[in-house]
Order: C-alpha cells, then structure tokens, then sequence
C-alpha cells in the first residue's frame, strides 16, 4: 500500500521509538518534565521566539492562540479556505466565541492588506470590533503553496496599523522554509504567534508546538489545561518530537517526490495535477469522468490511498515515509488501472 493521504501517517521510525523509551520525564503541569522543557526551548528558539508550548494537536494550538488573543464576541479575520476556519469543528465560536469574517486571499490564500484594512471593523457601543487576523503558511486548501515572508510580513503590517495581533497556523511551516530556502523564523518575525506540527512532515507521532513572547505562553499554558492539553509524563511523546525537528533538513526530497508524482499523473489521460510547490499534489478528475470518490475508489484498487478534496479534487501528500521509486509506482498503478 503507498498511503498518500496525508504527512501524518508517517510512522515513527527506530530513532524516534528509541528517543521515546529513552525519555527523561516528570510531571510536565508542574513544569518538571525535562524533555518538554528542552522541546519547548528548541521550538522557540528554532522560530526566534521567546518561548513555546507544547500541545497535543496543530488544532488545539490555533484554539488556544484564537482565545488567548481575543475577547469574547470579537471578529476575527480568517481567510475563507483556511484550516482555523474550515477544518477544526467551529472552534473559534466554541471555544473563543468569535464571530469569523471570512476573506478571499485568491490562489495564494493570504489576504491583501486592502482587503484587511476594508474588513475591519471598529469596536464601538453596538459592535465588538475585531481582534485577530490569522494567516495559513503552507496554504493546505490552496495545494500547499508556500507564502512568502514578504507577503506575511504586509497583512500583517496591516493588522498591527489597525492594533489587531496575528496569529500564523504554520502547520507545514519548515514545507514553506524549504520551498524558499529561508529560515523558519524569517517567516515568523511580525507576527505575533505561530503554531507547528511536529507529526506532519517532520514525522513526530504526536505534537506541535505553539510560539510567541512569554505573556502570551503564560497565558497559552493556562489555555491548554483549561482545554484538557495538561500532560503529565509527556517526555515520552516530547522526545519523539525533539528528535523529529531533524527531519527539517530532508523536506526538500518530499517536494521533488510530489513534483515526480505530479507530472507522472499529469501524463495520465484526463488527469490535471498542480505543479506543486512544496508536499501536495492537487489532482483535478473532471476529464476522466470520475468523481474523486470513484477516482480514489480506483487508486486503491492498486494499493494507491489519497483524499477528496472536492467534487473531482483529490490530494496526495508526499512525506517521509514514500521513497522516489513509491510515487513512481504510484503514478503507474494509476496510469494501468484507469486504462
């Protein structure tokens, strides 16, 4: 089976299994956990913040910075094909109760500071005003486009110019940094917190972490055990992730193997694939007479997994544990089967 639905199935590999058994720990709500404590440390230091957290899931982080960062009833500015807003339950009404003002941020999916500047509203007597904006980085929607600094820096200049923070859901954060070949924490510097995921590309089992200045993590901290995300011995999943953050280095090969899988499928009669800039490959089905449920339908017939991604969308995502020759052989099953 080639499992290309996603960077998450990754499973952990002898280093991360050894790093785990081998975990120092302690009780991490007491803040006695050593790993954590280091994991912590080397994620604020890796984003150029002045501490992090850790939490279980990319979810609860943008969760937890939506509630920190805000009032309750307040607007906050969301780009309408996000993860925040699209793909975690209406979290931002239940847990911070926001109301959320969608914009359109194009192919690229980051709004203009135009846009933001047009929606924002003033608090006053009868409205609440906004109170965040928050930015994608890779966009997971848009195909795993990789923003560039420069195009975060000005949104959020813009939000700053109107006293709104920014919050950055950089999921696949290090996907981006590797695409531009610039360091994460260039991508980072105006915002005013950023969430990312140990168990996407980097290959962690569990994790991400969530970065700011150390108000703002004092008060995440209180957030998270408000939310259930107080660990005790969490040394031994922090360790895995620790370790994970070496993976940084090699996502460069995941973005060549989606380009290997992209064109393979391209070749495919009725198949349009996205020219893909970092670990996600957007397949269009429309001229095969498929839906993608029936696309996906026929790919797993030869052992071949993906995910819908609309009516005749599906997406395939590259990751540490597909190899050159898996996205090879996946293109070809494709090919043989749709024949």
């Amino acid at each position: 089976m080639i499992d290309l639905r996603s960077d998450t199935v990754t499973t952990p590999s002898d280093e991360l299994r050894a790093a785990a058994r081998d975990a120092e720990v302690g009780d991490d709500v007491y803040g006695e956990d050593p790993s954590v404590n280091e994991l912590e440390r080397r994620a604020a230091e890796i984003v150029g913040a002045e501490a992090a957290l850790y939490v279980p899931t990319g979810t609860m982080g943008n969760q937890i910075a939506a509630r920190v960062h805000t009032e309750r009833g307040q607007e906050v500015l969301v780009e309408r094909e996000s993860h925040i807003y699209q793909w975690e339950l209406g979290g931002l009404a239940q847990h911070a109760q926001l109301q959320v003002r969608t914009l359109d941020g194009g192919d690229r999916g980051v709004p203009t500071p135009e846009q933001i500047r047009a929606e924002y509203v003033v608090e006053d007597l009868h409205r609440p005003g906004t109170g965040l904006l928050t930015l994608e980085n890779t966009h997971n929607a848009k195909g795993g486009v990789a923003i560039a600094p420069e195009r975060i820096d000005a949104a959020t200049e813009a939000a700053h110019d109107l006293g709104v923070p920014v919050h950055l859901d950089g999921a696949r954060l290090f996907n981006a940094a590797a695409h531009h070949d610039v360091p994460a924490e260039r991508f980072v510097e105006a915002v005013d917190s950023v969430m990312f995921c140990l168990s996407k590309g980097l290959g962690a089992p569990v994790g991400s972490m969530l970065a700011g200045d150390e108000a703002f993590i004092e008060r995440a901290r209180r957030t998270r055990k408000l939310l259930g995300g107080g660990m005790r011995q969490a040394g031994v999943i922090a360790a895995p992730g620790l370790e994970a953050l070496s993976n940084r280095d090699r996502l460069a090969e995941d973005h060549e193997n989606a380009q290997e899988l992209a064109a393979g499928l391209d070749a495919v009669p009725g198949l349009s694939a996205s020219d893909p800039e970092t670990n996600i490959v957007l397949v269009d089905t429309s001229d095969a007479g498929l839906s993608a449920e029936e696309f996906l339908a026929t790919a797993e017939r030869r052992d071949v997994l993906g995910t819908a991604f609309g009516d005749h969308t599906v997406r395939f995502c590259t990751h540490l544990d597909v190899a050159r020759e898996d996205v090879e052989a996946a293109a070809r099953r494709i090919r043989d089967e749709l024949r």
